[in-house]
């Protein structure tokens, strides 16, 4: 199981499905190009939108333009027809559920028949596509600040979609670039520059990105982003382009013409085979505690410490701490991810569907991506999102319906997508992925609806797969003979967490889930290879090392996908783990030797291991018809919150569960998609002890134990190396404990449950912690 199954989820299922039904997304309006539609929805755009969108939906400083045909939160007809409806979370949008969908269908007419884009990108015009082709990325420069299908420079406005533009606007930009203009609230302003002085001398020149009053994005013609202080620097801003007038004959403007007209729509086809030159490389990743003011992956690093070096904030003036700026990113759901932070820039994932880049400094906006579900599962069961990876100048996250996808870091721009699973089948990738050298490695969930599980690699260039490991193997395959006859074509073992990597030993190390159905150990009979696995994998091949299992034919969903923590004891390569079964593992990453299991929370079904490691499963700990108290419980000792390994001390902090819970077996038939779950849990009324603890990797002792008064899966911790311990609670609060002691230093409440671990990374010197609440990251630092 990956996260919490809850009614509540369910519900919003099926209420997705509902309006689907209903008004799906794709839905053609149906009255669409009609003038006595049109009319209509004039005039009740007049009663209803103009107050905020302005006349003829031109903007204004309430509301944007809405007749360029350009819809930030969608532009399908169903599309258009939801946010009208619904509302926009997080807007001044309100939802007009009140109108009647012929009156709300009139609406999407009126708005139509301003932008008429569809009438635009028909347009007939005379020249040769290709001759302009050749203009734009040769003799007429185009490519130095414009795109195309990811190729050419970034200054400019992309022209993947020119079609768009009316063929006579495209001729007066060519001739005449600076008088042109553009829709900004109710005013109509021209091109400008800008100037900025620095404090140190230096002279930047370009274009606005995005300001306030105290923070300027500028783009320089070479595409480079600043993100400056206001207050540091002196800007200014005069009419006038950067682009210079085309140098054209009257045949080849209008072939240039043409060939941007031919430009409907962005082609990932097309994309996907542009190298983009640049980014974050294989070997900064590789050395990222070299930079410890960036957090470069999921963990922090390859290794899975989840740990910071940075030392300005210390127990000594935690104290002191306040919010810096604070992004809000509304939805259906929790925010769990864990954003990245290389070079001033955040990246990371929002809701499901949204990737985010921010200004570290200040939350400002960069860019932000969003992407509808194609297709939605009535009985997915995980609306969440955990993080992106980033490689190069390539962003990548994963999405609900199962698929893969690869924005320009610098644009949010789709690069390609490729599809990973069937989601219908009860697949989805929740998790961050991870960068290593020419490939991007992904897992997927699932484990719960009768998947079978498997660890992809990707080309981060195309998209094309590489190669897939099964963690349930099939007939001929290293431990197929584990599962009862055909059940591990339903045997689950997801890869839902992001796994680590030993540059030193070129080793991909990755956690799996429970074996499916989660409670029914009979139908399955035998340990269930890989699941409650971890796996030691060739990352150029996929092919298996090495294999430890933590729990063989797992009955109680006790997924092992936890932080796998690789760490150096002398000459010694462990891995350690605190385990959702409730033991502690040290293994000898090389080859898989367990080396100590201890118990760290009660647990009742393991008397020991073999001299081979192999635990030794207590008789009747599965579950059964008539229900098994067994320790610990579903939630497990730990999950999949972030734990935090201080190599300085060797200790490790994770935040714990102690109860014991009730399992039951029931009969479970399987049908494509849906939950199989072979059974259920459910409390025993003893008390359910949660805290945080502090594990010596070396003897496995609890150092110290600091009770909460609320459990989470997800809520994690961070260590740093000042003997600080940031902990989030699922209550909402960020908690600062002494890492020796657990003496309380500092508390601050966000005002929302927290599903998301702590991070820390530094701008211009100055550290930050970043946590999200609710709907809402938050980033902190101490006072100026």
């Amino acid at each position: 199981m990956e996260s919490m199954r809850c009614i509540v989820l369910a519900l919003f299922a099926a209420a997705v499905v509902s309006a689907q039904e209903h008004i799906p997304e794709n839905e053609k309006n149906p009255l669409a190009g009609k003038p006595e539609a049109i009319a209509a929805g004039k005039r009740l755009y007049e009663q209803t939108c103009q107050a905020c969108h302005g006349g003829n939906a031109a903007g204004s400083e309430r509301g944007p333009a809405l007749s360029t045909g350009v819809f930030k939160h969608g532009s399908k007809d169903g599309e258009l027809f939801l946010n009208i409806r619904n509302g926009l979370k997080g807007t001044q949008m309100p939802p007009f559920g009140g109108l009647k969908a012929e009156q709300i269908w009139s609406m999407v007419s009126y708005l139509r028949s301003l932008a008429d884009t569809g009438a635009r990108s028909a347009e007939t015009v005379p020249g040769n596509p290709a001759a302009g082709e050749a203009l734009f990325f040769g003799r007429a420069g185009c490519e130095r600040c414009h795109a195309v299908n990811a190729r050419g420079g970034i200054f400019a406005p992309d022209l993947s979609a020119a079609a768009a533009l009316p063929a006579a606007t495209i001729r007066q930009k060519l001739l005449d670039p600076a008088s042109v203009g553009r829709a900004r609230g109710r005013r109509t302003v021209g091109p400008s520059i800008t100037t900025v002085q620095l404090p140190d001398g230096r002279t930047l020149r370009g274009i606005i990105r995005n300001q306030d009053t105290f923070t300027l994005h500028l783009a320089e013609t070479t595409g480079k982003l600043h993100l400056l202080d206001k207050r540091k620097v002196t800007v200014t801003t005069v009419p006038g382009s950067f682009m210079p007038p085309a140098k054209l004959t009257p045949a080849e403007t209008t072939d240039l013409i043409a060939f941007l007209k031919s430009n409907v729509a962005r082609d990932l086809t097309k994309t996907s085979q542009v190298p983009l030159a640049g980014g974050l490389t294989f070997e900064r990743l590789r050395n990222a505690a070299a930079e410890p003011q960036n957090w470069l992956t999921y963990w922090g690093d390859y290794q899975g410490t989840h740990f910071t070096t940075l030392a300005q904030i210390t127990p000594a003036n935690v104290k002191n701490l306040q919010t810096k700026w604070a992004a809000q990113m509304p939805g259906d759901t929790l925010l769990q991810s864990t954003p990245l932070v290389i070079d001033g820039v955040m990246y990371t994932s929002g809701m499901p569907g949204q990737v985010f880049a921010l200004d570290a400094r200040t939350g400002m906006e960069i860019w932000r991506y969003e992407r509808k579900q194609r297709v939605v599962n009535p009985f997915e069961s995980n609306r969440f999102n955990r993080g992106v990876a980033v490689l190069g100048n390539r962003v990548f996250v994963g999405t609900l319906d199962a698929a893969l996808v690869a924005l320009d870091a610098r644009t949010g721009l789709p690069l390609w997508e490729t599809q990973v699973a069937d989601t219908m089948e009860g697949y989805s990738v929740t998790a961050a992925p991870l960068a290593i050298k020419d490939k991007i490695i992904v897992g997927v969930a699932g484990g719960e609806h009768g998947i079978r599980g498997f660890l992809d690699a990707y080309d981060p260039r195309t998209g094309r797969r590489l190669w897939r490991f099964y963690t349930t193997p099939g007939p001929g395959e290293f431990g197929n003979e584990t599962w009862k006859g055909d059940s591990w074509k339903r045997g689950g073992s997801g890869t839902w967490l992001t796994g680590s990597y030993d540059p030193e030993l070129d080793t991909l190390y990755w956690a799996t889930g429970n074996p499916g159905p989660d409670m029914d150990a009979e139908v399955r009979k035998g340990d269930n290879l890989f699941s409650c696995s971890v796996v030691a994998l060739d990352p150029a091949t996929g092919q298996r090392k090495w294999h430890y299992q933590f729990t063989p034919n797992d009955s109680h969903d006790w997924d092992a996908n936890q932080d796998l923590v690789l760490i150096n004891r002398g000459a010694q390569k462990l891995l350690v783990q605190t385990n959702r079964n409730g033991i502690f593992y040290v293994l000898d990453r090389t080859n898989g030797k367990l080396l100590l299991g201890k118990p760290y929370v009660s647990q009742t079904w393991n008397d020991g291991f073999q001299p081979d490691g192999r635990p030794i499963v207590r008789p009747g700990s599965n579950a059964t018809p008539e229900g098994r108290v067994v320790a610990p419980s579903l939630v497990g000792g730990t999950n999949w919150q972030s734990p935090s390994y201080d190599p300085k001390t060797g200790w490790l902090y994770v935040v714990y569960a102690d109860a014991p819970q009730r399992y039951l077996r029931e009969p479970s038939t399987y049908e494509p998609g849906k939950a199989f779950w072979g059974g259920r849990s459910m409390p025993t009324g003893d008390p359910v002890l949660t805290g945080i603890k502090a594990i010596d990797t070396v003897t496995g002792e609890v150092k110290w134990d600091y009770k909460l008064s609320r459990g989470s899966l997800a809520a994690g911790v961070l260590a740093t190396s000042t003997g600080l311990l940031l902990a989030a609670s699922a209550e909402g609060n960020l908690i600062a404990l002494d890492a020796k002691t657990a003496r309380p230093l500092w508390t601050m409440q966000t005002g929302g449950p927290i599903a998301s671990s702590p991070m820390s990374y530094a701008v211009d010197g100055k550290q930050f912690v970043a946590v999200s609440a609710s709907g809402v990251l938050f980033s902190l630092g101490l006072p100026e």
